[in-house]
């Protein structure tokens, strides 16, 4: 590990308290003048870090960048998880299918994706510094027609993390979009290889995308009218604590997954339950109300004639009153 990262982590873990440069140096084993020169780094990097004599050094409370050591200061289970963070990427999708080879929990992380990922072929804006977007490499055991609750996973951890950090209440549209109010502020997005001799899952990757706040020049003509971002101001160092604690959430359910404790909380947090939609299909568009979800979060509709379905996957449309 590089003598700035190992700062940062010392920084870290005493965040919002001084500690001097010459414990600094000693606990890493490195000069004080290799100290001075990774703090400096750092501060031009963005971090706020103050220096004062016969104090030491400050990370404030209030510095809000997504780093490794910041967000394992809060992850519960780090054996489980390798984590890297990066400040831009083409998508943290892409570079974990990539590393698909490599052991279960890899999690890559960034504050900018240049070419995000969404369904249906979509792109998911992924502004610098605003958001916090991930990936986690999964190997699960169970069988494939199970996989779909892994997006599930992803969005109850999403609606949990948002809210032990803010007075929101955030709801799921089925099936993995994450709402406040009438606002998107998450998006996830599930992609599996399975072995073609018997069908089982060989990886799944779970994306996911939270809008923290709102860019200052909108999230683009396409995504402005729907899009939206959990925080109206800067919220200290949130962007480690969200993180970590959808981290810390998923791995609860998964490493727990026949407990299916999740598939409750998903439904308690329905966008969509006992209320109009739109089901959309390649040909079609049909009208329809949201019965029930089962415990695989399939989702019951009856159409305008009385017909019901259980839609496994696809795309559905409510429409939001503010």
């Amino acid at each position: 590990m590089a003598v700035k990262d190992r700062v940062l982590s010392l920084l870290e873990e005493n965040r919002g308290t001084y500690i001097s440069g010459e414990q600094i140096a000693k606990q890493i084993d490195v000069s004080r003048a290799a100290v001075w020169k990774a703090i400096k780094r750092l501060q031009d990097e963005g971090f706020s870090i103050e220096g004062i004599n016969n104090k030491g050094y400050q990370l404030s409370q209030d510095t809000d960048i997504l780093s490794k050591q910041g967000i394992e200061q809060y992850i519960i289970n780090k054996d489980f998880y390798n984590l890297e963070v990066y400040k831009t990427v083409t998508s943290t999708n892409l570079l974990l299918k990539e590393r698909s080879h490599e052991a279960e929990g890899l999690v890559i992380a960034a504050s900018e994706q240049t070419n995000g990922m969404g369904r249906l072929g979509r792109t998911f804006v992924s502004p610098k510094d605003t958001g916090i977007y991930f990936s986690i490499l999964l190997k699960p055991k169970f069988d494939n027609r199970e996989i779909t609750l892994l997006t599930a996973i992803a969005a109850v951890a999403v609606c949990e993390a948002i809210e032990k950090y803010s007075d929101d209440k955030p709801k799921i549209k089925w099936v993995n979009d994450v709402f406040i109010g009438t606002r998107k502020v998450c998006g996830i997005l599930t992609q599996a290889s399975f072995s073609v001799e018997n069908l089982e899952p060989e990886y799944v990757i779970v994306g996911i995308g939270i809008n923290l706040y709102q860019p200052g020049d909108g999230f683009g003509k396409d995504v402005d009218k729907i899009a939206g971002a959990v925080f109206d101001t800067q919220e200290g160092n949130i962007k480690n604590k969200i993180l970590a604690e959808v981290l810390n959430r998923y791995a609860y359910y998964y490493l727990n997954f026949r407990e299916k404790k999740f598939v409750e909380e998903y439904r308690k947090r329905s966008l969509v339950l006992g209320k109009k939609i739109s089901v959309i299909k390649t040909d079609k568009t049909r009208e329809a109300m949201a019965i029930d979800i089962d415990d695989l979060c399939h989702l019951l509709v009856e159409y305008d004639d009385h017909s019901t379905e259980w839609l496994s996957t696809g795309e559905i449309s409510i429409r939001l009153k503010a």
